[in-house]
């Protein structure tokens, strides 16, 4: 595996050829393994190399104590890469990816409207989306991927990379890989090693949530249900709600649309967030 932390011996590395792309910010966990398990499939397919991206992206943090905490833990990364069978590591530094010398280098990209109107995450985390999308567009500039896998845990970020890949012409296909789960359905996330020993037993509520929502006949109840069983467990509950499985727009009643539920709360001082089809 190369391990690579300037664009110049990316493009070295790369010539000609494009790749299929696993943008990740570390701290890697069984979830992103399955993307990058995803990602070698789909590379050997094509006959192209599989590069994982390493960057804690400054850009999509509004808290800065956020990205100050964030974790980090490269060697364990790329020990794991190692085993996965990835071809490239890119573990680029700030001023590589945001070159200071070359601002139009790394433009902001228009943010999709599914990114701006559906008061989700954008609505709680400002500037959120504008980071990922120039990110994203970036690392896509660096490495032309044919294709890129992401996670369908962070539902509304595939769909603002889809569709800025839509709006800017793009011919990169977007790969979604399955939420990995605990065993309690506890989605993995990097931020679960936030949680206090009493605090990790009731975060599995989500989960349950989901699962009674699934239950109910339409979407006003499952709302309902899900809201009761995320607050009974302690979460301050940001959104609990079933949306458009594409726009994230609220559901408009066509039968034959797929819908989405969707939640984010926060619980003993860490913010959890999680989807799943609805029903299921």
């Amino acid at each position: 595996m190369d391990v690579l932390t300037e664009t110049a011996g990316l493009r070295d590395r790369l010539g000609t050829a494009r790749c299929v792309l696993v943008p990740t910010m570390g701290a890697l966990h069984e979830g992103h393994l399955s993307l990058v398990a995803r990602g070698r499939d789909d590379a050997r397919a094509r006959g192209l190399p599989l590069a994982v991206s390493i960057f804690v992206n400054p850009a999509q943090f509004n808290d800065p104590a956020d990205l100050r905490d964030y974790p980090r833990t490269l060697d364990a990364d790329l020990g794991a890469l190692r085993e996965h069978g990835v071809d490239i590591a890119f573990v680029p530094d700030p001023e590589e990816v945001y070159p200071p010398d070359d601002p139009d280098a790394a433009p902001e990209p228009e943010v999709p409207p599914v990114g701006r109107l559906p008061g989700l995450e954008d609505r709680f985390r400002p500037g959120h989306f504008p980071g990922v999308c120039r990110v994203v567009s970036r690392l896509f500039d660096l490495c032309r991927p044919a294709a890129a896998v992401f996670g369908e845990k962070d539902w509304q970020q595939a769909c603002v990379v889809a569709s800025m890949c839509r709006q800017q012409g793009r011919d990169t296909e977007i790969l979604l890989g399955a939420t990995v789960r605990e065993a309690d359905g506890l989605a993995m996330s990097s931020r679960n090693t936030h949680l206090s020993p009493e605090s990790r037993p009731k975060a599995a509520a989500i989960w349950q949530g989901f699962q009674a929502a699934c239950r109910e006949n339409t979407p006003e109840a499952a709302e309902r249900v899900l809201v009761a069983t995320m607050g009974s467990a302690g979460f301050e509950i940001e959104y609990a709600t079933i949306r458009d499985a594409e726009s994230l727009m609220p559901p408009a009643g066509e039968a034959d649309r797929p819908l989405r539920v969707l939640a984010a709360g926060v619980l003993d001082g860490v913010r959890l967030l999680d989807n799943a089809p609805w029903p299921a």
